[in-house]
């Protein structure tokens, strides 16, 4: 669980492009561990997190309309805000907080993202700027290489809040307390920041709390204070209705 996505299998873009399968993975996934018991618990964490790709397509077969609509009805209530500068700084990841711009830049640059920098990035765009996920969801489809229809709008509605067993609406990451715990000595803010590369690791998640004399002064200013972005967010899902657990199937 990286920021800069160690250990990932990286077999998501040949699962996605049809190359292999869920169930050639499966086999493949039980031999090994009938070969090497200890790496059972591994291989359940693993093939749990194929569990939950396939139970993203089960649930666009049945409800297709989740692509492009809320699961939760409530969130047609949202407040989301128009802000077409905040949702260009969040593409190009000048955003102005490291953990968020370097997965933004990785993204531009490679085509993929760790699956912890995707919730980090997603959960800055829905809940510090308040931008419809849907905007976020275009995005990733337009640009990760293991782009999949189904993953892309239940993993977005996941984070935002409208989804299928979602996280809970006030679960907004702190990004830069992601990146001090996700990527404490910053290699992988300074690899796609090298505006960071002067600045100490005490200060690399948080760079405008460091001396200016300790950078030549290029990096971007925070687009968004934190805690009154988090403010804002818990206010505006606080405004959306009761719901009585139906889902909106139509």
């Amino acid at each position: 669980d990286r920021l800069d996505g160690s250990g990932a299998s990286r077999l998501s873009p040949h699962l996605a492009w049809g190359e292999i399968g869920p169930r050639q993975v499966a086999a493949t996934v039980a031999a090994r561990v009938a070969a090497e018991p200890a790496l059972a618990p591994g291989a359940e964490k693993f093939m749990a997190e194929i569990a939950w790709r396939e139970f993203a397509w089960h649930l666009l077969h049945h409800y297709p309309h989740m692509a492009e609509r809320n699961w939760r009805p409530a969130f047609d209530a949202m407040a989301w805000r128009d802000d077409p500068a905040g949702l260009r700084a969040w593409q190009r990841g000048c955003t102005g907080y490291p953990a968020v711009d370097a997965g933004m830049r990785e993204l531009w640059a490679t085509g993929w993202l760790s699956n912890r920098a995707r919730m980090v990035v997603a959960s800055f765009l829905t809940k510090h700027l308040l931008v419809d996920w849907r905007a976020g969801a275009d995005w990733f489809l337009d640009m990760l290489v293991d782009a999949d229809l189904a993953s892309n709008a239940v993993n977005w509605q996941w984070v935002a809040g409208s989804g299928v067993d979602a996280a809970p609406f006030f679960r907004i990451f702190n990004p830069s307390a992601q990146g001090q715990r996700y990527d404490s000595n910053g290699a992988w803010a300074r690899r796609w920041i090298p505006e960071l590369m002067d600045v100490p690791d005490k200060y690399v998640h948080e760079p405008w709390r460091a001396p200016r004399d300790l950078f030549d002064g290029h990096l971007v200013a925070p687009v968004v204070d934190h805690a009154a972005a988090r403010a804002r967010a818990l206010a505006a899902f606080a405004e959306l209705p009761r719901e009585g657990g139906e889902v909106s199937r139509a």
